[in-house]
């Protein structure tokens, strides 16, 4: 199974925010995922990013991949 780190979104119509999954590459941007590990929310004033940073070591350290997105807002 191919992992991936990416954000899958949530909240209402124009209002959206996004949580870091680790999902199976293969489903959906927002269909199941094995393990939410953070979020974040560009609305807010600054911009609110929480990850946990040993998890996200975790996932790398046995081979998922992470968005373009991801590892621009996580700064790995």
């Amino acid at each position: 199974m191919a992992t991936v780190v990416r954000l899958t979104r949530m909240g209402r119509n124009k209002k959206p925010f996004y949580r870091i999954v680790v999902t199976d590459s293969r489903k959906r941007r927002d269909g199941g995922w094995i393990e939410s590990i953070g979020y974040y929310n560009p609305l807010s004033e600054p911009e609110t990013i929480k990850f946990d940073q040993e998890r996200l070591a975790y996932w790398k350290s046995v081979g998922a991949k992470m968005s373009d997105r991801v590892a621009k807002i996580t700064g790995k």
